[in-house]
């Protein structure tokens, strides 16, 4: 039988047929410009390897400096592969660009679990304390400030970027209360308005007061006072529901 790649495969096997389909996909890949194609199993995607790890990185810091103008010759530039090893490897721009943010999500996401057993202000403090600090970094900043000069010069992919970072981290907090909604441990609302009024109360104004250089709250101690507070007062605000009644507005 002839066998072609990327294509659907019949084998017979004791008298019946077993379609096998082969995916072509990249794991081997190298920053020296050569991508060799191996066949590995569907059902484990791969993880984040560390010769990616280097290109996310490279991207992060070239934002931080360039914003939108960030092109795919300077990210191989930095890293020490060819464009088209990009290209075959992440797709486009804009799909590297995804993926970078949505590994950021992924991070500032991350200690919201839907089986998590300990006090919701405990759970919400491990989620609100690095979020502060992820937007307290200098480099996080500059990148905004980029981006938004860049705005309507690459309209696209500046919304294509917001869908995959700040929309991307409410639709999982939502997805976090409904969860715990249905657990009985908050009261029921809609999860993706009280979502982005926690991200707005753990945020405040401090990203604000830092583009424009005004005093703000520069210390791991102001950024804890603070995240404490927005945390305990959405808490009041959607406490969980008496025992025995459905918790309903």
């Amino acid at each position: 039988m002839k066998l072609s790649r990327d294509s659907n495969i019949f084998r017979a096997r004791c008298g019946k047929t077993t379609r096998i389909t082969v995916l072509r996909c990249f794991t081997n890949f190298e920053l020296d410009g050569i991508v060799q194609p191996v066949h590995t199993p569907t059902h484990s995607p791969a993880p984040i390897e560390a010769r990616d790890q280097r290109v996310f990185d490279a991207v992060r810091e070239l934002l931080s400096t360039q914003g939108m103008q960030l092109s795919m010759d300077t990210v191989a530039s930095h890293v020490g592969c060819s464009k088209q090893t990009l290209y075959s490897r992440y797709g486009s721009k804009r799909e590297l660009l995804g993926l970078v943010v949505r590994q950021n999500i992924s991070a500032t996401a991350g200690p919201l679990t839907s089986s998590d057993e300990r006090p919701l202000r405990e759970i919400l403090l491990g989620f609100a304390l690095p979020y502060l600090e992820h937007l307290n970094q200098p480099s996080v900043r500059q990148t905004a400030q980029l981006i938004t000069a860049g705005v309507h010069e690459f309209r696209d992919e500046a919304q294509a970027l917001y869908h995959d970072s700040a929309d991307a981290l409410r639709e999982q907090l939502a997805e976090w209360m409904r969860t715990e909604m249905a657990r009985g441990r908050i009261i029921h609302d809609d999860p993706h308005f009280m979502a982005e009024m926690l991200i707005s109360m753990i945020a405040g104004q401090d990203f604000e007061r830092q583009r424009f250089h005004a005093p703000h709250r520069d210390t791991p101690r102001q950024r804890r006072r603070w995240a404490e507070f927005a945390v305990d007062a959405f808490l009041r605000a959607f406490p969980a529901p008496p025992v025995g009644i459905p918790g309903t507005r």
